[in-house]
């Protein structure tokens, strides 16, 4: 079950762009949990060692998307410059797992899946950067 739609809307501060915000949570969210999963199934490979990059961005981006996605769902007063940095080090995390998941992908369904949740959370977090100015 998903409350975020329900609590975004129920929160005292609403700005303007709140269908925006949602998107790039969610986004985060999903990225999250997707490369936390595509580096566990890169470790069940018959070589994971030649995965050993593509696990480490995979975790990173898992870390720097759920991170992001925190930061931005805090509505209430947020400090400009460090979201628009969270949002940057994101879209960064993003393509760099994407990259290297693409190397992947004809091999590894997980890696391609993978590729695609990264591009969609960069892209929502540029959405939300773009709203932002």
């Amino acid at each position: 079950m998903d409350y975020l739609s329900e609590m975004l809307r129920n929160q005292p501060h609403q700005p303007s762009a709140l269908a925006v915000i949602e998107r790039c949570i969610a986004a985060c969210r999903d990225c999250a949990q997707t490369c936390t999963s595509c580096a566990d199934a890169c470790m069940a490979e018959q070589d994971p060692g030649m995965l050993l990059y593509c696990i480490r961005l995979d975790l990173d981006c898992a870390d720097i998307c759920a991170a992001t996605g925190r930061i931005v769902s805090r509505l209430t007063k947020p400090n400009r410059a460090l979201t628009e940095a969270a949002l940057e080090a994101c879209i960064v995390a993003c393509g760099a797992c994407a990259d290297e998941c693409r190397e992947h992908a004809e091999m590894h369904a997980h890696c391609r899946i993978c590729a695609k949740a990264c591009d969609a959370c960069a892209e929502a977090c540029q959405s939300l950067l773009g709203a932002m100015q």
